[in-house]
C-alpha cells in the first residue's frame, strides 16, 4: 500500500507526464505548420512515449492499492521562433522532469518505500537518454544553421524514427 505523500507525488508525477505530452502534441502540430514533417513525427513519437510515461505511473499507483487522481492539464506553449528554439525548449523541459522524477526518488527514500524507488530507477535511466537525445539534436542543428540541405536531411533522420512501447507496459 503506498503512503499517502508518495501516492499523492506520483499524482502529480501523472499529470506532468500528460502535460509533456501535450506539449510535444503541440510542437508536432508546430513543426508541421513548418514544413518539417519528419521533426514533427519525432515530437508525435514523443506525445506517445509520455502517454507510456503516464500510464506506468497510472498503472503502478493502482497495482500498489493506491487512488488514482486525474487533475486539469495547463496549457501548453504552441508557437516558437525556429525548429532551434523547439528542440532548446525540449532539453528545458526534459531537464524539469528530470528534476522532477529525482524529487519523486527523493519522496520515496524518505518514506521508505523501496517499491517506489525500483520501479522509478527505469525512469532514472530513461531521463539521460532523453536530455542527450534532445541535446544532440540540438547540436546538430547549430551545427546546420541556415542550410537547407542540412535541414531537410536531418528532417529525413528525425522522420525515420519508430514508436516502440515502454518496456515496463509489456504485456500489459
Amino acid at each position: 500500500m503506498l503512503n499517502k505523500k508518495v501516492e499523492d507525488a506520483l499524482n502529480a508525477q501523472i499529470n506532468a507526464e500528460m502535460w509533456s505530452a501535450y506539449l510535444y502534441l503541440s510542437m508536432a502540430a508546430h513543426m508541421h505548420d513548418a514544413g518539417q514533417s519528419g521533426m514533427a513525427k519525432w515530437f508525435e513519437v514523443q506525445f506517445k512515449e509520455e502517454q507510456d510515461h503516464a500510464m506506468i505511473f497510472f498503472n503502478y499507483v493502482i497495482s500498489r492499492g493506491g487512488k488514482v487522481e486525474l487533475k486539469a492539464i495547463d496549457e501548453v506553449p504552441t508557437k516558437w521562433d525556429s525548429a532551434l528554439a523547439v528542440f532548446e525548449n525540449t532539453l528545458e523541459h526534459e531537464r524539469k522532469v528530470t528534476s522532477l522524477i529525482n524529487n519523486l526518488y527523493a519522496v520515496a527514500t524518505a518514506e521508505c518505500d523501496f517499491a517506489t524507488q525500483s520501479m522509478l530507477k527505469w525512469f532514472i535511466d530513461e531521463q539521460v537518454e532523453e536530455e542527450e537525445n534532445a541535446r544532440t539534436i540540438i547540436d546538430n542543428l547549430k551545427m546546420i544553421k541556415d542550410n537547407g540541405y542540412g535541414l531537410y536531411m536531418l528532417d529525413k533522420e528525425l522522420g525515420a524514427r519508430v514508436y516502440t512501447q515502454a518496456s515496463p507496459l509489456a504485456g500489459k
